[in-house]
């Protein structure tokens, strides 16, 4: 899931905008969540320091009051989150050049001068973010981006343990730490796409080799950290037997 957090120093603004992107987030199914609407800086900072991962912020640029403007909350933010997504939300539209200045990178940057466009760009820059999240399948990549006709989900590869061919034709169950997906895919164009991090130990099966605890020889099985097991295939053995060094074999 990806947090969304708001820091905008109109409270009336503020509720508006929560307000819109709940409801599109509920509406298009995106895997992502308002976790935090301010109007003071130093609470989103303080927030992040507490939390890990990327996010996405939509930003007013004048703070009134605050200890800092939009702009050095930007570079604030950049320190702790480097790959997040910073949507500037503000009354003053000369001033975008200045997310330049300050190489924040910024993904868009919205006049709130003018509501029902507001909303509409609010919008359009979840489905970039999105959009972007699901061009990410590479081996270094942060997130596997699931998308069935119900939902969005973006899974980090660390809570993945295993792809499994399903009963049914032309699907497969994702098995990650905590629930069970089920979608339509093939294991070869999965393992293309994530690359060397996960090991297709059988046709049926691609495992996550950061999930692999040791290696069951006599049932020709793999045993994860979380105790669950996937077989491997005869030809995979002497391959996996020559990683010995990295998984405990017995």
């Amino acid at each position: 899931m990806l947090p969304v957090y708001i820091c905008e120093d109109e409270e009336q603004i503020r509720n508006m905008e929560r307000a819109w992107l709940e409801k599109q987030i509920l509406i298009q199914g995106y895997d992502m969540k308002v976790v935090l609407s301010t109007g003071n800086p130093e609470e989103l900072l303080e927030c992040l320091d507490r939390k890990s991962g990327q996010g996405i912020y939509f930003l007013d640029v004048e703070l009134k009051g605050a200890s800092m403007n939009g702009f050095q909350l930007g570079k604030e933010i950049r320190k702790r989150d480097g790959g997040g997504f910073l949507i500037y939300v503000t009354a003053f539209p000369d001033l975008a050049f200045e997310t330049f200045r300050y190489h924040l990178e910024a993904l868009d940057y919205i006049c709130k001068q003018n509501p029902e466009r507001m909303y509409t760009d609010l919008s359009r820059c979840l489905d970039t973010v999105t959009e972007r999240m699901s061009k990410m399948q590479n081996p270094r990549q942060e997130y596997f981006t699931l998308k069935t006709p119900e939902m969005i989900r973006h899974i980090p590869l660390g809570d993945i343990l295993y792809f499994a061919t399903s009963s049914r034709t032309h699907r497969i169950e994702l098995h990650a730490k905590n629930e069970l997906f089920d979608f339509s895919g093939s294991i070869q164009e999965l393992e293309k796409d994530l690359g060397e991090g996960f090991i297709r130990v059988h046709r049926a099966y691609l495992v996550h080799g950061e999930q692999i605890d040791w290696i069951d020889v006599h049932n020709r099985e793999l045993v994860l950290k979380n105790g669950e097991r996937c077989p491997f295939s005869r030809r995979m053995r002497q391959e996996l037997l020559k990683r010995g060094a990295v998984w405990a074999v017995k």
